[in-house]
């Protein structure tokens, strides 16, 4: 099954500035995570985000968060975003397929792909947007959801299945500013 624009959300697990400079490969990750979010946000995906326990982890990235519309976080106490229920009233929560980046893959990314895939949502995970402090983690996590009927996918695979073909003026505009 191939990744719809306007089926799908993206949703950007905690990425928040205490625990993500302790993931592995996090600089990449965090740019990995901005340009998606930027290319969801061009071609008219909409970008949830949350939070986990901001009071003890802090707030999203500041370079992140200036991405996000207001009204676009939520936080939560539990791990999976499905469990704290917060994604009820966010902007493409109603969608049928979610995209998901974020950290830690083996934790929050993890338990909320797994719910989301029990609800019976079409759950895709981009792997070079997501991270945990361990790698070997991170490498489980995804072999686990991909077990479970989850997509394991890119961030280039996201853009290009949104896409759907080149010689539009919204592709000419996506490969000149984010395909180098």
């Amino acid at each position: 099954m191939l990744m719809k624009a306007d089926e799908s959300a993206l949703l950007v697990v905690d990425m928040q500035g205490k625990l993500l400079t302790l993931v592995d490969d996090w600089q990449r990750i965090l740019d990995n995570v901005m340009w998606l979010t930027r290319v969801a946000q061009k071609i008219g995906v909409p970008v949830m985000v949350s939070e986990q326990y901001p009071k003890g982890l802090g707030r999203t990235q500041p370079d992140l968060a200036a991405l996000f519309p207001p009204g676009a976080v939520a936080e939560k106490n539990h791990f999976s975003c499905v469990a704290a229920d917060c994604l009820s009233g966010l902007a493409g929560e109603e969608r049928r397929q979610v995209v998901v980046c974020g950290i830690e893959s083996h934790v929050c990314v993890m338990q909320t792909a797994l719910d989301l895939r029990a609800q019976g949502k079409d759950v895709f995970v981009v792997a070079d947007a997501v991270s945990s402090r361990n790698p070997d983690d991170k490498r489980h996590a995804l072999e686990r959801m991909r077990q479970h009927g989850i997509e394991i996918v890119t961030r280039e695979m996201a853009c290009f299945e949104w896409l759907r073909q080149a010689g539009t003026d919204l592709f000419r505009d996506i490969s000149k500013n984010f395909l180098r």
